[in-house]
């Protein structure tokens, strides 16, 4: 697997690509697929989060747990798929928090690209997944590299907004300086966190706090 990543993360993880364990994700990787198993999202994709929101402009992170695991979904941003493609039933209650809080329609589709494009950094903790089966390659390496991710936005950027969705997300605050950022937190936007995800008004207190950064907003409505 040939790391194809923006020159900017590529600078600023370049002493994770170097690490043996980086190494032993894709040799991992390589095996399941010589093993006839299919990897989403497909090798372009894996590092899409990365390539369409480079460092210089990130200003938000929403941290997923892992790919999606059905045929066509999995793009390589965090919560989105292509249009097209049904849209997921987490995907949906965040466009629901999003009427609710910023009075966005309701979009026909789940392509995030939008949000990424504006610095919207859409990453999940693990960044590949055998079809069919969810967290399938979160012992292969990849929460540890992402983690570097995390912990290099804490150190190198200012003024970040951090939305941590669920108890797997709310996790990884201990990567990051709330004395540097902001951290919101929400339980997960799945349907089987019984609603709890709603009223968290993350897109408008993000919007807030960008203003009083000195950032351009993100227009959240797709």
């Amino acid at each position: 697997m040939a790391v194809k990543i923006e020159a900017s993360w590529q600078a600023l993880l370049k002493g994770e690509f170097e690490q043996p364990y980086f190494k032993d994700i894709t040799t991992f990787i390589r095996k399941e697929m010589a093993a006839g198993k299919t990897v989403y999202p497909p090798g372009p994709l894996i590092f899409n989060a990365f390539n369409t929101t480079p460092v210089e402009k990130v200003k938000v992170v929403v941290l997923g747990q892992d790919p999606y695991i059905k045929p066509g979904q999995a793009m390589g941003l965090s919560f989105s798929v292509p249009k097209g493609v049904a849209v997921p039933p987490s995907l949906k209650n965040i466009y629901k928090e999003l009427h609710t809080d910023l009075g966005c329609p309701i979009p026909n589709h789940g392509d995030l690209t939008k949000w990424a494009e504006q610095g919207v950094f859409l990453l999940n903790a693990s960044l590949t997944v055998e079809r069919g089966k969810s967290n399938s390659h979160a012992k292969s390496g990849w929460h540890r590299f992402t983690d570097a991710v995390i912990q290099h936005i804490s150190n190198k950027k200012e003024g970040i907004v951090f939305m941590l969705w669920g108890n797997f997300a709310k996790k990884k605050a201990a990567l990051i300086d709330p004395f540097k950022h902001l951290v919101l937190e929400a339980a997960h936007p799945s349907p089987l966190a019984g609603g709890a995800y709603f009223g968290s008004k993350h897109f408008s207190k993000a919007n807030e706090y960008l203003a009083t950064q000195g950032k351009e907003t993100i227009d959240w409505c797709l």
